[in-house]
């Protein structure tokens, strides 16, 4: 499974894992290619996870700083 570098958005990693999952339910994949599908998916959902995590905690600062409270 090719991984794609460089700096891309939530949506395309989202985009990609969509793919990811359409390759592995194909029930004409080897196991070496499910294996390999399962691993970059993992890498891309830890990916989004982090990503994510970021931006909410970037919400909340300003949050704070505004007055109001956000809870996620």
């Amino acid at each position: 499974m090719e991984e794609k570098t460089g700096t891309r958005s939530i949506e395309e990693t989202m985009e990609e894992l969509e793919s990811i999952i359409e390759k592995m339910e194909d029930r004409e994949s080897t196991l070496e290619d499910s294996f390999a599908c399962f691993e970059r998916g993992m890498k891309l959902v830890k990916e989004c996870s982090q990503r994510i995590d970021k931006v909410e905690k970037q919400i909340m600062v300003l949050s704070e700083e505004s007055g109001e409270a956000y809870e996620f």
